[in-house]
């Protein structure tokens, strides 16, 4: 219980200081790490819904003035579409299957943000065609079945909120509100059992150390570089969940 403790501690403390950075990530990093320690991948689901959902809502109060309330509205409406179909089919499709399909949206997502970080010279705006709704549509369908739809909704996401400070917050806002939609629904089936409330209290000294560490690097990194490490940090993880 000890070792398993440690281990899952490191990579709360990893995965949350990466969100505490860039607003987003700790989840899908965490997630295939998680379940190879736990074997159990709607335990692991639930610990790190609950978990991102307290990083993102300490972020939320201490940045309220930094939000992007018009592109929230949105993502968030477009998203929400999608989180019911996600909780269907975790419930009704093979999660081995679901779990190599997230890994592919991982990979496309993430190999198509590392092609732009050095490759692209010239800023593009998204257009407000369906194809980029769509991404909003289908993070949400992710997040309503892995809680780890952060990628796809990033690829929208980055090009609209170019600050990093404004993205962080605007992108933790978001997680809160679909998290805790998520929350609830764990609550209703009952899955908010005593062994996950004594998980999360043994994981919370991790994850305060997390947002410590990741807060102070936010206001020092270099945000090209360090966007370029959490993108193909993603793109490692989304092979990962294929080959396993």
């Amino acid at each position: 219980m000890i070792e398993t403790l440690l281990l899952l501690s490191l990579i709360v403390f990893v995965t949350h200081g990466l969100e505490a950075v860039t607003g987003f990530g700790c989840t899908v990093l965490a997630f295939p790490f998680v379940i190879a320690v736990t074997g159990d991948i709607v335990f692991s689901k639930i610990i790190l819904t609950i978990l991102a959902w307290v990083l993102a809502l300490f972020f939320v109060i201490t940045n309220f003035k930094k939000i992007n309330w018009r592109q929230f509205i949105l993502i968030a409406a477009l998203a929400g579409v999608g989180i019911p179909v996600g909780i269907l089919a975790f419930k009704n499709l093979n999660s081995a299957l679901l779990t190599k399909i997230l890994g592919g949206f991982i990979v496309l997502s993430a190999g198509i943000q590392i092609y732009k970080l050095y490759f692209q010279t010239t800023v593009q705006k998204i257009s407000f065609s369906p194809f980029n709704y769509l991404y909003l549509i289908l993070g949400g369908v992710v997040h309503g079945a892995f809680a780890t739809g952060g990628p796809l909704i990033v690829l929208y996401s980055t090009k609209k909120l170019i600050d990093k400070g404004e993205f962080r917050v605007t992108m933790c806002l978001l997680w809160t509100v679909l998290n805790a939609i998520l929350i609830v629904h764990y609550l209703i089936d009952g899955k908010l059992t005593e062994e996950v409330g004594i998980s999360l209290l043994a994981l919370l000294p991790a994850l305060v150390l997390g947002i410590v560490a990741g807060g102070f690097v936010h206001n020092r990194v270099n945000e090209l570089l360090f966007k370029k490490i959490v993108f193909i940090t993603l793109f490692v993880v989304g092979v990962f969940m294929l080959l396993t």
